[in-house]
């Protein structure tokens, strides 16, 4: 079964999520941390991290530069032992992240913002087992396109494989029949699982 993972950066729902047998994981991002308000990202992961109690959290870099992307992820993946560190597949001026995830390949990551089969064919030769790749899935549907392709183009990866935009309940079977690992849902989507069938 698809493990679910909540993907937020409000505290209250990650309390409330946190004691959530259902839940897995978390996931968060720059862009869900600056619509919670937060001011100071070490603060946050600190308090973020005891209320994942124990379980596997993704916490991003906030460069974009290659080389601060690196020195960034090394540094996140000292605050715990559960931490993944997360990056997106390029950064804002296309840059591959390729050559960071082979200087890091020692490390948990989390590389995100996965939209196309060229992208997992770039990271065939560097991902790992103890690696994450989330696919945004609802983003891919977004186009019109049917994300289950790209989704099963991952699996010769041998990493675990998440999908991610998740939009609606329905997808936690479509991730499960892909053999994803992880699937990401909202609080929003995660209030919605008791009408799940």
């Amino acid at each position: 079964m698809v493990a679910i993972y909540l993907d937020t950066a409000d505290m209250l729902m990650l309390h409330k999520y946190g004691l959530d047998a259902r839940v897995k994981g978390v996931t968060t991002n720059p862009a869900l941390m600056k619509k919670s308000g937060i001011k100071s990202y070490r603060n946050f992961a600190i308090m973020a991290l005891g209320h994942a109690r124990g379980k596997p959290i993704s916490l991003e870099v906030l460069a974009d530069d290659l080389d601060e992307i690196e020195a960034q992820a090394r540094e996140i993946s000292t605050w715990g032992d559960n931490v993944w560190v997360k990056f997106p597949i390029t950064n804002t001026r296309g840059e591959s992240i390729v050559p960071v995830v082979r200087k890091l390949s020692n490390l948990r990551l989390n590389i995100t913002a996965v939209m196309t089969q060229q992208q997992i064919d770039d990271l065939k030769h560097v991902a790992s087992w103890h690696h994450i790749v989330s696919i945004f899935a609802g983003r891919i549907a977004d186009t019109g396109r049917d994300p289950t392709y790209t989704v099963k183009h991952a699996r010769q990866l041998g990493c675990k494989i998440l999908w991610a935009s998740t939009r609606e309940i329905i997808n936690i079977a479509q991730a499960e029949e892909c053999g994803c690992d992880i699937i990401t849902l909202t609080p929003d989507l995660i209030a919605k699982l008791d009408m799940h069938g």
